[in-house]
């Protein structure tokens, strides 16, 4: 910003001989911050704002001080010339406003854009789980920490239909391996339904079973391989909450992350006190997720790879999950999948659910 063009600094300067100080600049500083060339305004008059309060300004032999004002629509000029030297206490030229004003506006800019794309991303997440309609296949592993496997075919469908998400998972038996996991002792049959007023559920269903039982609440904690990938972990319902929070815009690897800590209600069913979430800002997309157990404290850590998108819809290849602190993992791989499967409510009817 050219600081001739505000109304703070409406003079022109020009060295004759020697530099000399001006409030305690030299002539030589505003030679570098001032232009040489005649200012004109044709907006208003302007009054010379290079003050030293408590002195005064005179003129020198061999400087000369000139000035002329007209009214508003006409020209004017203030030309200095010469050596000018201040009387009595010298304070500095008062150029702050010509530093400060491009910061202030810099840092408007950067705060009132944060909010705007903090609120579109959460709708754009929202959007995304209001229009699924998928199935996938892959694997459910269980890692433990020597490294031995235990590998698990699960197909996976999910549809929204008005109000409520239902996800239907059936988890086979274990692939023969060397892992010492105790496998479920039958392939198990999960249906989750998340709602955006919290009331969620869970029902699971065995083979040998005529309808499918609802998983009481206390036992969302357990899952198909034990507490590691609860069954509460499948429902993802922290996009709902009522509490979310922007907590900061940081680097996740070559990712640009908005971090949310999400924070459920009074009505809302869930052992996690708070969910963090680094969504890709770019795609709207979690990349890397952190859920705090309530009663226990505990960490789990969920980091997507492999992000891509197939038919219009982001995906992850690979969900890793870690408790901090333990050791081993669990792994949710998806090999194929369709992204718009055309799924009806006949798919998670109760007659589906116990089909095995």
């Amino acid at each position: 910003m050219n600081p001739l063009r505000t109304p703070t600094a409406a003079a022109w300067f020009r060295k004759e001989r020697t530099a000399g100080l001006l409030a305690g600049c030299s002539a030589g500083v505003l030679a570098r911050t001032f232009s040489s060339k005649r200012l004109r305004n044709r907006t208003g008059t302007r009054r010379l704002q290079v003050l030293a309060p408590e002195g005064r300004i005179e003129n020198s032999p061999g400087w000369t001080l000139s000035s002329r004002q007209r009214t508003k629509g006409e020209s004017w000029e203030c030309g200095v010339t010469g050596r000018i030297r201040p009387v009595g206490p010298v304070r500095t030229l008062r150029l702050v406003p010509f530093f400060i004003l491009p910061i202030v506006l810099l840092l408007t800019r950067f705060l009132f854009a944060q909010t705007p794309d903090f609120h579109s991303i959460l709708a754009t997440s929202r959007q995304r789980m209001e229009t699924l309609d998928f199935s996938a296949t892959g694997h459910l592993v269980s890692v433990e920490a020597g490294g031995a496997r235990r590998s698990y075919p699960i197909t996976i469908k999910a549809h929204w239909f008005p109000g409520v998400l239902r996800i239907k998972a059936e988890l086979g038996t274990a692939k023969a391996g060397s892992s010492s996991t105790p496998s479920p002792s039958a392939a198990i049959h999960s249906l989750f339904e998340i709602r955006p007023d919290g009331r969620n559920a869970i029902w699971l269903a065995q083979p040998g079973d005529k309808s499918p039982e609802p998983l009481p609440f206390d036992k969302w904690t357990d899952g198909p391989l034990g507490s590691a990938f609860s069954y509460e972990d499948f429902l993802d319902e922290q996009i709902f909450w009522p509490g979310q929070t922007l907590v900061e815009q940081t680097k996740l690897g070559a990712r640009d992350c908005v971090v949310v800590k999400s924070t459920p209600g009074s009505s809302d069913r869930t052992h996690y006190a708070e969910v963090k979430t680094w969504f890709d800002r770019t795609i709207a997309f979690p990349v890397y997720v952190e859920k705090t157990a309530k009663q226990t404290g505990a960490v789990k850590e969920f980091t997507s790879y492999g992000i891509r998108r197939e038919g219009g819809l982001w995906s992850a290849h690979q969900i890793e999950l870690k408790t901090r602190g333990q050791a081993g993992s669990t792994l949710l791989i998806f090999d194929r999948g369709t992204p718009k499967a055309n799924l009806t409510l006949n798919d998670f009817s109760p007659a589906q659910l116990t089909r095995f």
